[in-house]
């Protein structure tokens, strides 16, 4: 009988191959085990760092200036707040970086809002229009709102950390006002097709609006009470951020309606309904007092590399690459049974 023997180059390949492909197996099951274990925790996939953007500055030059050159700060409100690239943490990021590395020694000589939103949940809108007018009064700069599109209900909320507020001729702007839910009931539904459920509690009220049965008078009170004291902390801010705002008006005629930027501005929602990109960014160079070349610098907030795939958003598990705007129709069950300063019509 013939026995025939590999070489020692064949055996030294089979040998490679077999721990390479349990190198990788050891590697791939490491990475899915740490993306269950991130799914399942749920976290907030934002990173603590920036990376620097050169932006144009009013003459629409992006060239790179010294590091001594003083710098006008772009934060951009763009999207739903609340959501992972706009929430607290994220423009808390932007601002603590303002101060650091290249632009250490007092560059930021003021901060320009580049808006667009539709709003989102109150606390983020809330706190990031607090976070703004404290970075405004410890450094002393100036700040600007340029809307760009929409400010409306949280994305007002946040223009009025700024000392004007400019627009463009076409934009939507307004929608001071708070929701919560939408909330449905199909007891009567499941009643009719004989579905029991069963959850169990413990303190009154803990289940309350639940779908799953009737609801009971008053059980929505603490929920109503959230919603009254939200209010009158979006009309109070406002009012003293616009002087020009009539309170009266604001409660029982404009609402949370939404307006041009040309009334806007008649009824003090805005400063100025005509204005420019550039003519805005001027304005706030020249009340900025910088006379000499300056840079607009944007600080992109960075996001862990594995965090599409740990949201579930990664063409690796959807099998396509999406191109799509989410709007607010489709906010995701985070937004849910939360205080919102948002205008979302169509859920209405």
């Amino acid at each position: 009988m013939d026995i025939k023997r590999e070489s020692i180059f064949v055996s030294a390949v089979r040998a490679f191959c077999n721990t390479f492909a349990g190198m990788v197996g050891i590697i791939v099951s490491l990475t899915l085990i740490a993306i269950v274990i991130a799914v399942l925790s749920k976290p907030l996939l934002v990173s603590d760092k920036t990376q620097l953007v050169i932006a144009a500055d009013a003459e629409g030059s992006r060239e790179l200036l010294s590091h001594s050159a003083p710098v006008v700060l772009r934060i951009n409100i763009h999207g739903v707040i609340g959501s992972r690239d706009l929430n607290a943490k994220t423009v808390e990021t932007q601002l603590l970086d303002s101060r650091i590395n290249t632009l250490k020694n007092d560059r930021v000589k003021a901060v320009f809002l580049h808006i667009n939103s539709p709003g989102g949940i109150a606390f983020d809108a809330y706190d990031i229009y607090s976070r703004l007018v404290e970075y405004k009064e410890k450094y002393k700069v100036p700040v600007y709102a340029y809307v760009d599109g929409m400010c409306v209900s949280g994305g007002m909320t946040i223009a009025c950390a700024a000392d004007k507020i400019l627009s463009p001729p076409a934009g939507i702007i307004g929608s001071v006002g708070v929701s919560v839910g939408p909330n449905f009931n199909f007891a009567g539904l499941m009643e009719k097709y004989g579905v029991k459920q069963l959850t169990l509690t413990k303190g009154k009220d803990k289940d309350m609006l639940s779908p799953y049965r009737e609801w009971k008078p008053g059980e929505d009170q603490s929920l109503k009470d959230i919603v009254d004291h939200d209010y009158n902390l979006f009309v109070n801010l406002v009012v003293k951020a616009r002087p020009q705002m009539n309170k009266n008006s604001l409660i029982n005629e404009y609402g949370a309606q939404v307006y041009d930027p040309i009334r806007a501005e008649q009824y003090g929602y805005i400063d100025d309904g005509k204005s420019s990109y550039n003519h805005a960014l001027s304005l706030l160079v020249k009340e900025a007092n910088i006379t000499d070349e300056y840079q607009v610098v944007e600080l992109k907030v960075l996001h862990p590399v594995l965090s599409g795939l740990i949201e579930g958003n990664s063409p690796i598990f959807s099998g396509k690459i999406k191109h799509e705007l989410n709007l607010p129709a489709e906010l995701g069950p985070e937004f849910m049974n939360r205080p919102l300063y948002l205008y979302t019509p169509a859920l209405q």
